[in-house]
């Protein structure tokens, strides 16, 4: 079970009670006004999401609402699912809904909660949760649910059909399968189950080449199949022979094969490996000299290798990279319908939004890419690899920057963050900001931030947002370049702003300091502030004696490194960076603490 918020607000209840002839009632002084209708054939999700329904108003309301099939009852009915809702509305459809499109509408004294299969009307029931009785789902473990007794609601009708068909706020703790759900999140990483509506299922993720045609089987062999470089046949960081027929040929047998495997993937990853080394065969490159670059050859290989997938597989779609050498779009070659091409981020400055002139290039990038695909991702990067626990001043950007992507043809979102540990700087809170974000890109990420600050640190809120203010403002004005690998020393983290910093914190801690759930949460938000100055101490220090300024960590930095290991142990940190084996004991070494 949840540990739950059960906070007396009235969050989005659109006040109720103010609301007379066209309002419905659900409970009355915890008796139940309604019943929950799903049809005894409906699907798996669609039967867990009247069961959803029944668990939560109950938290709610304290009433007990009691699942039924389909009845005639003239009594309140929450009708959940298309079957059902027919009850109330003979001619309902859930034409152009989609997999996930919702409809939530009062019809006298019942209320539909439907969509489109698989998914929506479990989003349908958790948006009316939502939306228009305020629940939130913060993390896993942590959600707010109003106290409402007496529970009546207005007039309804909503029909939603989300912008982005994949959506994937890919930090740690949105791997939660009911997180995910609960917040609308279909990416590949959750386990989400039949009854969650199943999820985005690829068949290899990303930087497949060598899994398709591994150089330890093929290269002896077939050389010419891997890249030319400098006039030799390599595999060593290298890449395939994007003109070779036999080479298609054969991967396209293996990915068959793969594919046959795995009937529930809709996508199959044919994508560049994660480092540079295109071959400069004289075929190769003739092409990328037509196009205009490395993305030619590759676009004309997918596109073959995806017209040979298709008659077999015609509901795989096949995703490629722009990437690094093949960011740029190519000239003439178009992406074919069953052919998707995920744009990276990766060389953007991202303090800044993309409409800010430091990111044209990539801007540019994106505008080519729009035009030549029809399904168009984006693979954006949230977090900062080299240190996940380090003030990362990125938040102003989320907002701006998906609504970007998706007036530009994008149809999904992978939001990489720290996907590997517990603890790294705000996940909690660029999870589920991010999660909202993609599920609707018009709304205000200001708004959800403050949101989730008061919903999940209580009176310790103000003082966070004061510190996250405090770093974003430094870095405006530092000018410094916001990279996925930014140094422990950038301009911005200088000892002005982490002192400054250090003392909101302190007093947020104040603040949680007779609520230990709420403090813990708060501790864990002091960890990037405590490793700047771990990582830190002698420049800082040299800082503080040149500016005559006080220091403003009263332990010595032994000390501080316990204080700020104890806080990490119990997040159940196990790595402070992307790269394996970085964990607590791992930075006491590398800060030269042992033994100490």
């Amino acid at each position: 079970m949840l540990m739950r918020c059960l906070l007396s607000v009235s969050v989005s209840l659109f006040a109720v009670t103010s609301i007379a002839a066209a309002a419905m009632p659900i409970a009355e002084n915890g008796e139940p006004q309604a019943i929950v209708v799903v049809a005894k054939d409906a699907t798996e999700a669609e039967q867990y999401a009247a069961r959803e329904l029944a668990e939560v108003l109950p938290q709610i309301t304290g009433a007990t609402f009691e699942i039924t099939g389909v009845t005639t009852s003239a009594a309140g009915r929450l009708l959940v699912g298309p079957d059902a809702a027919r009850l109330a509305a003979a001619d309902f459809s859930t034409d152009e809904l989609g997999e996930e499109g919702l409809i939530i509408r009062t019809v006298g004294t019942d209320l539909i909660l439907a969509g489109g299969r698989p998914r929506g009307t479990l989003y349908a029931v958790y948006t009316f949760l939502q939306d228009t009785l305020g629940c939130r789902w913060w993390t896993p473990d942590v959600a707010t649910i109003p106290h409402k007794p007496t529970l009546t609601i207005p007039e309804l009708n909503i029909r939603f059909v989300p912008k982005l068909e994949y959506r994937e706020p890919y930090w740690f703790t949105a791997f939660d399968a009911d997180w995910a759900a609960r917040n609308r999140c279909n990416g590949a990483r959750p386990p989400l189950a039949d009854k969650h509506g199943g999820r985005i299922q690829y068949e290899g993720f990303v930087h497949t080449f060598y899994g398709l045609i591994p150089p330890d089987r093929y290269f002896e062999a077939h050389p010419e199949w891997f890249s030319e470089i400098d006039g030799q046949r390599k595999h060593e960081h290298a890449q395939l022979c994007l003109t070779n027929e036999a080479m298609r040929a054969e991967l396209v047998r293996n990915l068959k094969a793969r594919l046959r495997k795995n009937p529930q993937a809709r996508i199959a990853s044919v994508s560049q490996n994660d480092w540079h080394g295109n071959c400069q065969c004289s075929r190769c490159a003739a092409v990328d000299a037509e196009e205009g670059g490395p993305s030619g050859s590759l676009l004309r290989f997918v596109n073959a290798v995806a017209a040979e997938i298709e008659p077999e597989f015609p509901h795989v779609a096949i995703s490629t990279l722009a990437y690094q050498y093949t960011r740029k779009p190519p000239k003439h070659v178009r992406a074919r319908p069953n052919v998707i091409v995920r744009l990276c981020s990766i060389e953007c400055s991202f303090s800044k939004p993309l409409e800010d002139e430091r990111n044209a290039a990539f801007r540019d990038d994106i505008k080519g890419w729009s035009k030549m695909c029809e399904r168009l991702y984006i693979w954006d990067y949230t977090t900062n690899f080299a240190h996940y626990i380090l003030p990362h001043p990125n938040l102003r950007v989320l907002g701006p920057n998906i609504r970007f992507f998706v007036e530009h043809n994008v149809k999904g979102i992978f939001e990489q963050g720290a996907y590997q540990s517990p603890g790294s700087e705000m996940m909690e809170l660029r999870a589920w900001v991010l999660a909202r974000l993609l599920w609707d890109p018009s709304l205000d990420a200001n708004a959800l931030i403050d949101e989730f600050l008061d919903g999940y640190y209580g009176p310790a809120a103000p003082h966070i947002r004061a510190y996250l203010a405090g770093i974003h403002d430094a870095v405006d004005t530092s000018g410094d370049p916001l990279g996925c690998y930014s140094p422990t020393d950038a301009k911005f983290l200088s000892l002005a702003t982490l002192s400054a910093g250090w003392a909101h914190l302190q007093a947020a801690e104040a603040a949680a300091a007779d609520k230990p759930e709420l403090l813990a949460r708060v501790q864990v938000a002091q960890l990037p502030v405590l490793y700047a100055f771990l990582r830190e101490w002698p420049r800082l220090r040299a800082e503080a004696k040149a500016a005559e300024a006080p220091w403003p960590v009263t332990r010595p930095k032994a000390a501080l490194f316990e204080q700020w290991a104890a806080i990490a142990n119990a997040a159940k940190v196990t790595q402070v960076r992307e790269h394996g084996g970085t964990d607590v004991e791992w930075l006491r070494k590398e800060l030269g603490l042992a033994g100490q």
